[in-house]
């Protein structure tokens, strides 16, 4: 969605209000897709004492898989990004200012790229999640481990004088 800001930027106090949305379905992360709704993207630009200052959130829900117990699940997804809109950069150095082009900006590709550097690397279905025994592979949210208790080779004698105790 690109957008003329002319007249934006000759009118100190104005500004404009902006929705619409991407389809990120075909991008992967982590050779997963799991942007199978649509992002939703609202925001504003406005004239602020003769800078343009963009202001935009995007929201969709993923369908994840958890790292731990390998569960999938859905997670809201939201990212917030602000930048300053200008004709030319001042200093080489600034990334939060996005230079227009003929007085346009496009504004589904600054969404796009604050969506997708904004990504997780890693999803969890809960902060509490055990995950899976590398032993016998259970999920552990959901039940025990099967494991026999392997004892200490060192420990052997000790564990056959419990055994006899118990006995």
């Amino acid at each position: 969605m690109r957008l003329n800001v002319n007249k934006l930027l000759h009118t100190p106090g104005s500004g404009q209000d902006f929705h619409f949305e991407m389809d990120l379905r075909d991008q992967e992360f982590d050779g997963m897709y799991p942007v199978e709704n649509p992002v939703v993207v609202d925001g504003r630009i406005h004239n602020e004492a003769g800078m343009l200052l963009l202001d935009l959130q995007a929201d969709t829900t993923l369908h994840c898989v958890c790292d731990r117990c390998a569960e999938d699940f859905d997670e809201p997804k939201t990212v917030s990004y602000s930048c300053v809109l200008a004709e030319e950069k001042q200093f080489e150095d600034s990334e939060d200012i996005v230079l227009l082009e003929n007085d346009e900006v496009d504004l589904e590709e600054i969404a796009r790229v604050a969506f997708i550097l904004a990504m997780d690397t890693k999803h969890l279905c809960s902060e509490d999640c055990k995950g899976l025994c590398s032993g016998c592979g259970v999920n552990l949210n959901r039940e025990a481990c099967r494991c026999k208790r392997q004892v200490d080779p060192r420990l052997a004698a000790l564990a056959k004088l419990l055994e006899q105790n118990d006995e």
